[in-house]
């Protein structure tokens, strides 16, 4: 799930500044974690509090109400309420925050009744719930079952249709949906050749850059794994609550296979 963080960190000064430059540099001044990354974490820290996905969200996300980029403004509402309740979303939030639920489930079942807990507390749209379970059980298949790229193509055509290419939300187009994030996430992934690489195209190909990173990210880690030098960096910007979950969940759930 740090692959996810990474991502979002990476893409946070582009995503309201797009660039097309592939060469982009990777953590300028002013790059920061994002909601995402305090959504991924909430949902890492669910998991290994054995809490509803519900709670872990909100608690992380009312002790950070003001991260860069901002929650989307339901999302914001959701968050405060007395008592937080599905409101449809089928925004790209639920596939960007899910990435910790492929590495803690072994069973495919089970990785997908998981995805979409985490999804509809607050993604309850059949599209969001979609999203979230296409990029866990991918992340699933790579972390735990050895997965190859055609693997994760067969997932992604499972899900969205063998024609899922021609329907890509085209360079620099802003697309907050789950429906358009993800299948363009895995095309991201599936074309590209080093962690460094996806995160690289992801970014440069412009529209909601740190969300769509922090997807194609997820899936990247998964299959690449990441360099010592890329994690130092990502570890530097976290506060050292975020960083704690980060680092139980790598020792439980990462690091010990």
């Amino acid at each position: 799930m740090i692959g996810a963080i990474i991502g979002d960190i990476v893409g946070s000064t582009y995503e309201f500044h797009n660039t097309r430059d592939y060469n982009f540099e990777m953590f300028p001044q002013g790059s920061s974690y994002t909601d995402d990354s305090i959504c991924t974490i909430g949902i890492a820290d669910a998991i290994l509090r054995g809490i509803p996905y519900r709670d872990g969200l909100t608690e992380w996300c009312r002790k950070y109400p003001h991260p860069m980029g901002a929650y989307g403004g339901s999302f914001v509402r959701w968050i405060h309420s007395d008592d937080p309740q599905p409101y449809g979303s089928y925004g790209n939030g639920a596939a960007m925050r899910v990435s910790a639920v492929g590495w803690a489930f072994d069973e495919s079942t089970l990785v997908l009744e998981e995805a979409k807990k985490s999804a509809e507390c607050s993604h309850s749209h059949a599209e969001g719930i979609k999203g979230a379970q296409a990029i866990a059980l991918a992340i699933h298949h790579l972390a735990h079952l050895k997965g190859q790229k055609e693997d994760v193509a067969d997932i992604c055509r499972q899900f969205y249709g063998t024609d899922y290419e021609t329907r890509l939300p085209k360079r620099g187009d802003w697309n907050e949906t789950c429906q358009g994030c993800v299948p363009l996430a895995f095309h991201l992934f599936l074309q590209s050749e080093s962690f460094e690489d996806a995160i690289r195209s992801a970014v440069s190909y412009g529209g909601d850059s740190d969300t769509v990173g922090a997807i194609v990210g997820s899936l990247a880690e998964a299959f690449y794994g990441i360099s010592q030098d890329i994690l130092k960096i990502a570890f530097g910007y976290l506060p050292e609550d975020l960083l704690n979950v980060v680092q139980r969940f790598r020792e439980r759930y990462v690091l010990c296979g």
